[in-house]
């Protein structure tokens, strides 16, 4: 019998399959990722050596759609592009996060983003021994700002007498608007919080 001109499995396959079932908010687990494909679950092990090699495998997919390129832009463009792509991966793939904030990274394509980001705060001047704590702070940035944008649009509803909140409220935006807004004032603050850090 002549063998399929494409692949039933690979790396790509496995990862893209992972991804789809945890964006429908379903269970992404080896046996489902199986069932999804039309294959038994150990024809995976023979791309991926186990539940956390599988999800490599989706980090790897997911800074495949996700990754923003240096493209020698000033370091606070490309910091709040970083921001703006991550918030948006963390807000449309809300289930992985607790399994992508536990794992140790060693996808080589996510650790070249980070090598991305590391090397442009370094080349604008931050010191060294801040770099990586930067880096950290930019992570739970977008995160938090990930999982805002994925919140209800109404975030509060007072249901009794408030001294402030509730007439805020009755004039405040609402929705996906309220969020865009939280999130690029919330990013302008950090990057200038940033630009203040760079040695004079």
């Amino acid at each position: 019998m002549a063998r399929p001109s494409t692949p039933l499995l690979s790396p790509e396959i496995i990862g893209d399959a992972g991804l789809a079932l945890a964006r429908a908010g379903e269970p992404f687990g080896v046996n489902a990722i199986a069932r999804s494909l039309g294959v038994r679950p150990s024809s995976l092990y023979n791309h991926a050596d186990g539940a956390d090699a599988i999800l490599e495998l989706m980090r790897g997919r997911l800074i495949a759609s996700y990754r923003v390129q240096p493209q020698g832009v000033p370091w606070d463009d490309y910091v709040l592009e970083v921001l703006r792509a991550q918030r948006r991966m963390y807000a449309d793939f809300p289930a992985l996060v607790p399994l992508l904030v536990d794992r140790t990274i060693t996808n080589p394509d996510l650790i070249a983003s980070y090598d991305d980001l590391a090397t442009v705060l370094v080349d604008a001047g931050f010191p060294e021994d801040e770099v990586l704590t930067i880096i950290a702070v930019i992570d739970a940035f977008a995160i938090g700002f990930g999982l805002d944008l994925a919140s209800p649009d109404e975030v509060w509803r007072p249901e009794g007498e408030t001294r402030t909140l509730g007439r805020l409220l009755e004039g405040g935006v609402r929705g996906e608007a309220r969020a865009a807004r939280s999130f690029e004032l919330g990013a302008a603050i950090l990057i200038d919080s940033l630009r203040a850090r760079l040695p004079r």
